[in-house]
């Protein structure tokens, strides 16, 4: 069986070799056709600054500021009533140092001042907080947390991790954040978990924002359903974690270093087919500085436990990646086994080696188009918490 799939995988792949390893300039993560609205507002009125910051924005959106009524962001949540009317809370530039909890079940749009709504780099809002989780649930360090409560967020161990309680109900049904960046910056190295985000038991989506830590930067937990687009993510150590979805999308992926794999993912039993997993694609994913001396050292995952599944599809790799691809959870656990998906397509760029690929399967495996064509979309991955496909109204296609 096995030297069939080799084969297999070997003639297709050397038939495009040439093509796959010619010089590509890296994805092209640029800005979208100007498309201001969301929903029913418009997020580019909103987002501008003027005289009047909330002049363009939706009836009763909240301001935090320095100088307005709510001073910090959690505050401002706080103040939201339990109803599943949409929330918009705008937030003005400054470094926010705080943690922030949303449990509310409806929706909450988090939006920061910006002259630039379409550029995660002219963001001018900051939250920042510090901490790693020592001898507690890896919950506790995050800086942004959205679950409707502590347990349907915290990690736990094991191969399958916190059992979070039957009758917990869903969070957040679509919460959003526009053009912030969520801090942890503990240490300037892998020291443990350290999260900037945190979530379980909701639908999340993120747009032109920004993570950054190094160990453990974005946890997504059981039911969790996440979006990515255009956001930059940093780290050192297993920095894509967790048990639920998560979609990356023409994103920066910034490696601060190499320890692990740049993901590290638990699958789940469930009465249903699933496809729960962290699927990065048309990204760059590059080391964080030029200065970095890491060429041939980051893997593109390990498995959390023998049900991991993560697809890196269409990104440009630099030097940084290790040839074989992904990586064993550790030498004498590797936690490899039938169920067990550490996928690649169509990837390109100096960090791509599909001799060393093919010849590490089934560590790392190659999808063929037709087996990638399983997991092409979001309404393919993204599922209700039945099980059905097709989980994606909280995601903004338009920003």
């Amino acid at each position: 069986m096995y030297s069939i799939f080799y084969l297999a995988f070997l003639f297709q792949f050397l038939g495009s070799l040439g093509a796959a390893l010619s010089p590509k300039a890296p994805y092209p993560i640029t800005p979208r056709a100007p498309s201001p609205g969301t929903g029913s507002f418009d997020r580019l009125a909103c987002q501008t600054p003027s005289s009047d910051p909330l002049s363009g924005c939706p009836t009763d959106t909240i301001l935090v500021g320095t100088n307005a009524t709510f001073k910090t962001i959690q505050s401002a949540i706080a103040s939201l009533p339990n109803t599943t009317d949409p929330a918009y809370i705008l937030i003005l530039p400054g470094n926010y140092t705080e943690q922030v909890n949303v449990t509310r079940s409806g929706p909450v749009y988090l939006l920061g001042q910006t002259s630039n709504i379409q550029d995660q780099g002219s963001n001018l809002v900051n939250v920042i907080w510090a901490a790693v989780a020592g001898t507690g649930d890896n919950a506790y360090t995050a800086t942004l947390t959205v679950a409707p409560n502590l347990n349907a967020d915290l990690t736990g161990s094991g191969p399958t991790g916190f059992p979070v309680p039957s009758d917990t109900p869903f969070g957040n049904t679509d919460f959003r954040a526009y053009n912030l960046n969520f801090i942890n910056d503990f240490v300037p190295y892998s020291d443990g978990p350290s999260l900037a985000l945190s979530m379980g038991y909701a639908n999340a989506g993120f747009y032109y924002s920004g993570f950054f830590s190094y160990q453990d930067t974005i946890y997504v937990g059981k039911i969790g359903s996440a979006y990515f687009s255009r956001c930059a993510i940093a780290g050192q150590t297993d920095f894509f974690y967790g048990f639920g979805t998560a979609w990356i999308q023409s994103s920066d992926i910034q490696l601060r270093g190499c320890g692990g794999g740049i993901t590290a993912w638990k699958g789940t039993n469930t009465t249903f087919a699933n496809k729960y997993g962290v699927y990065i694609t048309e990204s760059n994913v590059h080391k964080a500085n030029s200065s970095l001396s890491i060429k041939g050292k980051c893997a593109l995952g390990r498995p959390w436990n023998a049900q991991m599944r993560a697809i890196f599809s269409n990104n440009y790799l630099d030097d940084s990646i290790q040839p074989n691809g992904y990586i064993e959870w550790q030498a004498t656990d590797p936690r490899i086994g039938n169920s067990t998906y550490q996928l690649e397509y169509n990837d390109y760029g100096p960090g791509v080696n599909l001799t060393a690929r093919l010849a590490n399967y089934p560590i790392t495996q190659e999808l063929t188009a037709a087996q990638f064509a399983e997991y092409d979309s979001l309404s393919k991955v993204f599922q209700y918490q039945d099980g059905r496909f097709g989980n994606t109204e909280w995601i903004d296609s338009e920003a």
